[in-house]
């Protein structure tokens, strides 16, 4: 197994994991950046106010895309393994 492969291996599990990740993270962005600036514009000081948003729009996010997220992970991983003869030579 050569430093090349292994370099190879890391890179697509990173561009896995930050593909995946991608959907929750970028609502949980949209969304605590738009209750930041309801909150200013109202003046209200509630330091809680942004978590039951986030929390209910990261549950939506993840019951629409969860099956392509899990398909994703899915992939990766039977690629790993249906490769796994090149990798212990």
């Amino acid at each position: 197994m050569s430093i090349d492969l292994i370099t190879e291996i890391i890179s697509r599990a990173l561009y896995t994991v930050i593909i995946t990740v991608a959907p929750p993270l970028l609502v949980s962005l949209c969304i605590g950046l738009l209750v930041s600036i309801f909150q200013t514009i109202t003046s209200i000081q509630e330091q809680t106010l942004t978590f039951v948003p986030k929390v209910i729009s990261i549950f939506l996010v993840l019951i629409v895309a969860g099956h392509w997220m899990l398909n994703n992970m899915i992939t990766f991983m039977q690629d790993l393994w249906s490769d796994f003869t090149i990798y212990i030579r």
